[in-house]
């Protein structure tokens, strides 16, 4: 009797850590940001070359933005993507571009055009590369003013 009365305090108390533990990952991404360098500067420069790849030649070698195609760095983009996530980003090079092959880019190419487009838009670079994984950088906001 004694001994299951152990397991089972054994078994609450190793309940309320993992909860506890998940609620604290939890409100750590929900409090993550751009500014909280989410992307390595070897990842940007991959970026940097994916861009010229698949995206300068519609957006512009300088991402100014040509007919079309809107610019990728400044006020304009900062301001259409303010409070959205760097998941939406991804998301929408993911799905929509490049505009004559939509879809056509592997999500690491994708990760490193974001890690790219966040670099050339003032953000810090970190300590670690931006996942592939869109449901994580769903948890990261784009802000355009440092919290």
């Amino acid at each position: 009797m004694y001994a299951m009365r152990i397991d089972a305090a054994i078994l609450l108390a190793s309940g309320i850590f993992i909860a506890a533990a998940t609620l604290n990952a939890e409100q750590e991404a929900a409090g993550k940001t751009a500014w909280n360098g989410v992307y390595t500067e070897a990842q940007a420069k991959r970026g940097e070359t994916a861009y010229a790849q698949f995206c300068a030649k519609c957006h512009g070698p300088d991402l100014v933005g040509a007919d079309v195609a809107p610019p990728l760095a400044g006020v304009e983009f900062q301001s259409g993507w303010n409070d959205l996530t760097v998941g939406d980003l991804f998301e929408r090079l993911r799905i929509t571009m490049p505009a004559d092959k939509p879809g056509t880019v592997s999500r690491q190419d994708n990760a490193d055009l974001v890690a790219f487009l966040l670099a050339k838009n003032g953000f810090p670079a970190g300590d670690a590369e931006l996942p592939t994984q869109t449901e994580i950088m769903k948890t990261i906001k784009i802000l355009t003013q440092k919290p």
